[in-house]
């Protein structure tokens, strides 16, 4: 583990304290951070997907058409 610093204003400090009800400030702001980043990385990728369905979205759709009417078929 590697130790920084951080500015972070009062209000926000405030409500970590707060939230927090008496435990390991450091500890909960490593959790915050953690769960924003593991956010920040599932929204990266949602768009990575996004712009690839985007790019092929003619072709899936033909396929989806094409799986439709086969499965009319039956």
């Amino acid at each position: 583990m590697k130790t920084i610093a951080i500015t972070i204003d009062e209000e926000t400090l405030a409500r970590v304290d707060r939230l927090g009800k008496g435990r390991d400030r450091s500890k909960l702001i490593r959790q915050a951070v953690r769960e924003f980043v593991t956010h920040l990385e599932l929204a990266a990728q949602h768009e990575h997907e996004a712009g690839i369905i985007k790019m092929h979205r003619h072709r899936i759709a033909r396929q989806g058409r094409a799986l439709v009417k086969e499965q009319a078929k039956s």
